[in-house]
């Protein structure tokens, strides 16, 4: 097979994957970072890294996998630049209207301002372990950390948001029996 054949052939895989996959890694960074602009930078940089390592990922199955634990780190790595820490907050917002999905409710927008409370890590594990509904495993090697050290972010986490979150919003808001 020619050069060329095989990075047409490469360039095909790449574009429908992407085709296929990039709602919902855009869900996923979404919710990672709780702002959509920064979603999209997030996605971007994650996706080009994977173009530039396509041909090393053999196990197809895995693709996603791989692009989270990117999404995860790209992420993570922002808390930590300098130009984060001198931003700030102004009274004028320069963007048009918020986006947000058509099955909201309202009820999601109160809960993932209570989500978004919570450390980067933290949030990063409930995100995996409940929005996506990985397993403990499956998030445990999306993060490269233990298992036992998702069940415990897993539980403090909720923990938190328990104590966070408005009566409203509880689950058991308004199921009390009247007898």
């Amino acid at each position: 097979m020619s050069r060329k054949t095989r990075e047409e052939q490469r360039d095909a895989e790449f574009t429908e994957y992407l085709a296929v996959r990039q709602p919902t890694l855009l869900r996923t960074a979404y919710l990672l970072t709780g702002d959509r602009h920064q979603a999209e930078d997030i996605l971007q940089t994650s996706l080009a890294k994977l173009y530039l390592a396509w041909d090393k990922v053999h196990d197809r199955g895995a693709v996603d996998a791989y692009v989270r634990r990117i999404m995860v780190n790209e992420n993570n790595s922002l808390w930590r630049r300098a130009w984060k820490k001198r931003e700030w907050a102004t009274d004028e917002v320069p963007e048009g209207a918020p986006h947000h999905d058509h099955y909201d409710d309202g009820t999601n927008d109160q809960l993932w301002a209570v989500v978004q409370t919570l450390p980067p890590k933290a949030r990063s594990v409930v995100v995996l372990r409940y929005y996506e509904q990985m397993s403990e495993a499956e998030v445990a090697d999306a993060l490269g950390i233990s298992v036992g050290t998702v069940k415990s972010q897993c539980s403090r986490a909720l923990s938190a948001l328990r104590e966070r979150v408005p009566a409203e919003l509880h689950p058991r808001y308004g199921e009390e029996s009247t007898s």
